[in-house]
């Protein structure tokens, strides 16, 4: 049976008290800013506290000021108010402006992300083995990750022939890979995600075997399709990316036959499950 678990901005702000409402159009957290300085800070006034705070980022121009967004959230008398929010990217970013010794172990953890990162940049492999460890670490076995990994070197090579045949950066990927996704399986990517319980985690990495095969199936497909007839642009890569989905579709449909079972279920690897606001987001 699955438990239910903070989100993950919860236990990074030691399990403090931080309001945070999942945005399905956005794929991302809104999280309270409010929450945030309060967690931070010895403020006892942290709305006082904030608001000189974005005084002070307006002054400065500070991207971060153009990017708070103003909805309702669930406040401690149990009644939905306005308050500012901002997804996570910029919640670290306000942080990093929050001058409180208790913001310094956050600032010090984002400076060695950016070291790690920079690092990987001199060294994949160390890119590569961090990607092993998290697998690992997840409880995954040592065959799974291997075809994991060897399914993103798939991916990349698919892109890459798109690229070659006219087709113009993720947004377009995106467009395409819903295509295939649509076809074989009844749901573009977003909707496959939603469907399994998912948010922010990966697609493939809760998909079990055969939903996997069957994914791989139509974007090798769709590549040898791309190769074999060099089409151009988006429009005309379409067709191509719905024959592959095609024949994954068709492998699907001879699987559910002879076994008597669905090949896309709800089951995903999750060993919790998200407890949604009744209210969500409003505003």
């Amino acid at each position: 049976m699955k438990e239910e678990k903070k989100i993950i901005i919860t236990k990074i702000f030691n399990n403090s008290d931080i309001r945070a409402l999942w945005d399905k159009e956005i794929d991302d957290y809104y999280i309270s800013v409010i929450d945030v300085v309060k967690a931070l800070t010895e403020s006892k006034s942290p709305k006082r506290y904030w608001s000189d705070l974005k005084i002070k980022l307006s002054v400065e121009g500070s991207e971060v000021y153009e990017n708070i967004v103003r909805l309702k959230m669930k406040a401690q008398d149990g009644k939905m108010r306005i308050t500012d929010v901002a997804t996570i990217a910029n919640i670290f970013r306000i942080i990093e402006s929050i001058p409180s010794k208790n913001a310094e172990p956050f600032k010090i953890w984002l400076a060695n992300l950016g070291k790690e990162r920079i690092d990987e940049v001199f060294d994949p492999s160390i890119a590569i083995q961090r990607s092993l460890d998290l697998y690992k670490n997840k409880g995954y076995s040592d065959d799974w990750i291997a075809r994991r990994i060897k399914g993103i070197k798939n991916r990349k090579e698919l892109t890459d022939v798109w690229r070659d045949a006219g087709v113009d950066g993720p947004i377009e990927y995106a467009l395409l890979t819903n295509e295939i996704y649509k076809t074989w399986s009844g749901f573009t990517a977003r909707e496959y995600k939603q469907y399994k319980g998912l948010r922010k985690e990966s697609l493939r990495d809760n998909m079990d075997n055969i939903e996997i095969i069957l994914t791989d199936l139509s974007e090798e497909t769709t590549k040898r399709l791309v190769e074999k007839n060099n089409p151009n642009g988006l429009n005309k890569n379409i067709e191509f990316a719905k024959e592959g989905g095609v024949v994954a579709k068709i492998a699907k449909e001879a699987f559910e036959e002879k076994m008597g079972d669905k090949v896309v279920t709800k089951n995903n690897k999750l060993n919790y499950s998200y407890v949604e606001d009744e209210k969500g987001i409003e505003g």
